[in-house]
């Protein structure tokens, strides 16, 4: 049996660390077979050398976060240890960082996962980036978290935000109220992000000065947006000729994400998503990026995961 000991600097962490009723030391007891004391101030784990290292690597990522982030979240303790498992140990020194912006809390905005750094690089580098993942892994709200840094540090002028509406069809014109009201609910989400990342006020003045836009896709159809930060959502849901037209959209000076999850396509049946074909298309062109975020990316409630593993696991079985 190998010793491993891991000292905590500042001795007041050390609770924080173990967790409430010891949960999170008692989780990794279980993930790696060890056994995890006190000893004189230090953090002490018994167990195989492998094992013993493995866990003192998940516990000092932990030590990081506490100190940077002042408090921990279950999600951190779930990524440390799959992330050890892969033999990626150094992870929260590489995430902590990296700061995006600060929310309208005065909560600072990073990457959560390796995964979510890579698709925040991609977003730096190119002018057209496509960010491709399962629900909850943060696709959406670190691309808007980009174009409000990218509007505040003016390197563009203006913000639109855009999804399609796919029931926008006969199916809109049993809803109440005028078009606008009609659509609001498919572009919900998009304002809930923004008024997290930006503030009510803030965005209301903005928008009153024209310099965001929240709007369906249909909207976007005969325009050049230059100088502008463009998002587009829930792209699963677009037809090549939709996609088509948002991409040849962008004017000078502009970046354009497109966000989107191919296992939650909303097309009636015989439409091809635009999505699914775009990177046959567009594969190779220098500026143009694809990042792909999995399953480990994910920073919802735990349970999350756990959904997309069930419905994977069923759809395999039963195609």
């Amino acid at each position: 049996m190998a010793v491993e000991k891991v000292n905590i600097e500042n001795i007041a962490l050390t609770k924080e660390i173990f967790g409430n009723l010891d949960k999170n030391t008692k989780r990794v007891e279980e993930e790696f077979g060890v056994n995890i004391s006190l000893d004189e101030g230090n953090i002490k784990i018994v167990g195989e050398s492998v094992s013993s290292k493995a866990a003192a690597d998940v516990l000092k990522n932990l030590e990081k976060a506490l100190i940077e982030k002042g408090r921990l979240e279950d999600q951190d303790l779930n990524y440390y240890i799959s992330m050890v498992k892969k033999g990626k140990t150094d992870i929260a020194s590489s995430l902590l960082q990296d700061i995006i912006c600060l929310n309208s809390y005065g909560k600072p905005i990073r990457p959560k996962t390796i995964g979510q750094k890579v698709y925040l690089d991609s977003i730096d580098n190119n002018g057209i980036v496509f960010g491709i993942g399962p629900a909850g892994t943060g696709k959406t709200y670190l691309a808007m978290a980009k174009a409000v840094t990218a509007f505040k540090n003016k390197e563009v002028n203006r913000i639109v935000l855009t999804r399609p509406a796919v029931e926008a069809g006969e199916s809109l014109g049993f809803l109440p109220g005028d078009l606008n009201e009609k659509i609001d609910p498919y572009l919900r989400p998009l304002y809930d992000a923004l008024f997290d990342i930006m503030g009510y006020e803030n965005y209301l003045k903005l928008k009153e000065k024209n310099l965001i836009e929240v709007a369906p896709l249909a909207y976007m159809r005969g325009r050049t947006l230059e100088s502008s930060f463009v998002i587009l959502d829930e792209a699963q849901n677009t037809t090549n000729q939709q996609m088509k037209m948002f991409l040849t959209r962008l004017g000078f000076g502009s970046k354009a994400i497109i966000t989107g999850d191919v296992t939650q396509v909303d097309l009636p049946r015989g439409k091809k998503s635009g999505l699914l074909t775009v990177k046959k298309i567009l594969a190779g062109i220098k500026g143009i990026s694809f990042s792909y975020l999995t399953r480990d990316d994910i920073v919802r409630h735990p349970l999350v995961q756990k959904i997309i593993d069930a419905y994977e696991k069923f759809e395999e079985e039963n195609d």
